[in-house]
C-alpha cells in the first residue's frame, strides 16, 4: 500500500517547505560534486537545442550556477548570447540584458547582480532556478511569483527549464492557479521531466 502526500497548502506549508528546501540545499554536503553533474546534464542538454539567447540567472542562496556551462555553451558560436534577469520592483516582473564574462555589474532593486548598461535580451530559452519542483514541470520559487508574472505576459514565450538539485523533489507539489508550469526540468540525476512534444 502506497501512502500519498496530502495537498500542501499554498499559504502555509509551501513558507515552511521553501525555508526547509533552501536550508537544505545550503548544508549539502555533495553540493559541489551535484553542481559538476548537473552542468555536464546541462551542457548534453543544450546540444539537443538550436537556441541562440538563452537567459539564465545570477545564483543566489546556494542555487546552481548555470552560468559556466552557458559560457561554454556560447564559446562554440559566436551567435550565442547569454541574457540575465532585472527585476522591475513596481511591476514585479523581471526584463532580461545581455551578461558576458567580465561585464560590469550593478545591483537590482532585490540587491541581486545585473548586468550594467548591456543591451536590453530577449532570450528563447529561459532558465529559471527551482526552490522545489513537482510533478508536470511544477516549480516552487521564492514566493515572490516573478517568473510567472513575466512569462505570463512574454510573448513570444521562451521555452522554461527549471534547474534544481535532485533532493527538491516534492511528490505533493501542486500548481496554483497563478503558476505558470515548466517545460523542462533539470537537475543533477538528469532530465527529470519534459512537456511531450506537440
Amino acid at each position: 500500500m502506497s501512502l500519498s502526500l496530502p495537498p500542501l497548502e499554498p499559504s502555509h506549508d509551501k513558507r515552511l517547505l521553501r525555508r526547509q528546501l533552501q536550508a537544505e540545499r545550503q548544508t549539502l554536503i555533495d553540493r559541489h560534486q551535484r553542481a559538476m553533474h548537473l552542468q555536464e546534464v546541462l551542457r548534453v542538454w543544450l546540444m539537443g537545442r538550436d537556441d541562440a539567447a538563452v537567459g539564465a540567472y545570477w545564483p543566489i542562496k546556494g542555487e546552481f550556477d548555470a552560468l559556466p556551462a552557458l559560457y561554454r555553451w556560447a564559446e562554440a558560436d559566436e551567435e550565442r548570447c547569454i541574457g540575465l534577469p532585472v527585476t522591475d520592483k513596481a511591476s514585479k516582473q523581471l526584463s532580461f540584458q545581455m551578461w558576458f564574462p567580465g561585464c560590469e555589474m550593478e545591483e537590482d532593486a532585490y540587491g541581486i547582480p545585473k548586468p550594467k548598461n548591456t543591451p536590453v535580451f530577449h532570450p528563447t530559452l529561459l532558465l529559471v532556478p527551482c526552490v522545489g519542483f513537482g510533478p508536470r514541470g511544477v516549480r516552487l520559487g521564492y514566493g515572490g511569483g516573478f517568473y510567472d508574472r513575466t512569462l505570463a505576459v512574454l510573448s513570444p514565450r521562451p521555452y522554461t527549464v527549471g534547474l534544481a538539485y535532485a533532493n527538491g523533489f516534492v511528490p505533493g507539489l501542486q500548481a496554483e492557479p497563478h503558476d505558470v508550469p515548466l517545460d523542462a526540468i533539470l537537475t543533477d540525476e538528469g532530465v527529470a521531466w519534459q512537456r511531450p512534444a506537440g
